[in-house]
Parts: C-alpha cells; structure tokens; sequence
C-alpha cells in the first residue's frame, strides 16, 4: 500500500495539479453556474477544497512553510477576484476563514498519515 502514496512521484503532482484546477473551476464559475445550496453549504465547500489542497500539496512534495502561505494568499486572492466585477460574487470573510482553517486541516492530516506510514514501514 505504500507504493501508491509514495511522496512526490508522478501521481501525487497529477493528483495535486488535478486539484488546483478543480479550485479553480470551483472558486472562479460565473454566478450563474454555481448551485444554490442552504447556507453553510459554501463553507463546507471551502474548508474541503483546500484541505484537499494541502494535503494533495504535501503529497506531492511542497514544503509545509511555503504551501500554507501559498494556500492562505490564494484564498485571500479569489475572495479579493470573487468581489469584483470580474468574476461577479461575493466576496466573504467567512469563506476565507473556511479557507484557512481547511489549509490547517488538509496540513495535519497529512502529519497523521506521512507519521502512521513511518511506524507502520518502521
């Protein structure tokens, strides 16, 4: 089983790369392609997509220090875009902080799991 999560190969940059791309269809769509959901939902969304944007970062070798600034600027970058005429949304404090708690999240969860492979391959 450790051979697929190998840290760094090939897959985990497609897996990774894979991921920003779905960030970007998510975090960009026009207003009119974006779903309605009940409130809270688009938290919920926010806090997932960019754990799995850390956790997919770290898979595929970004150093912690550097992905996390590069996630938070990120987060604070779509908002700024989402509330212009741009991209037409609103921008929101709350998906921000959705953002940066899921970047903490997605971080140690991968801790959890590069630790529980280091005992189990020790």
């Amino acid at each position: 089983m450790t051979v697929p999560f190998r840290e760094h190969g090939a897959l985990a940059r497609g897996v990774f790369a894979v991921a920003v791309l779905v960030s970007l269809a998510v975090l960009f769509a026009p207003p009119g392609d974006v779903p309605s959901s009940p409130p809270g939902v688009d938290k919920v969304v926010h806090f997932a997509l960019f754990a799995v944007l850390a956790c997919t970062g770290r898979w595929a070798g970004v150093r912690q220090g550097p992905l996390a600034a590069l996630l938070v600027l990120y987060a604070a970058g779509s908002e700024l875009l989402q509330g212009t005429s741009l991209v037409d949304r609103d921008a929101s404090i709350g998906d921000l902080v959705a953002d940066s708690a899921g970047v903490v999240v997605g971080l140690l969860l991968w801790r959890l799991v590069a630790a529980r492979r280091t005992r189990t391959s020790g």
